[in-house]
């Protein structure tokens, strides 16, 4: 599944359980680097992912009062 295919909630999901493994220290350094750079992409998406809906409900609540 790509980056793209992947839904908010399961982003988020995925950030958290790498959180919590950072919290918990499961991760070793060389693991880390990695983790940490997975939360930045998945971040970077969720942003796109809430900006992409804002401008979608924008849209709609224009439309809606223009009638």
């Amino acid at each position: 599944m790509s980056d793209q295919e992947i839904k908010y909630g399961e982003a988020i999901s995925e950030i958290e359980k790498i959180l919590n493994q950072i919290e918990q220290e499961e991760l070793d350094v060389d693991e880390l680097t990695s983790k940490v750079k997975r939360v930045s992409e998945l971040l970077a998406l969720c942003r796109k992912k809430l900006r992409t809906t804002e401008e979608q409900v924008d849209k709609i609540m224009k439309d809606i009062s223009s009638q």
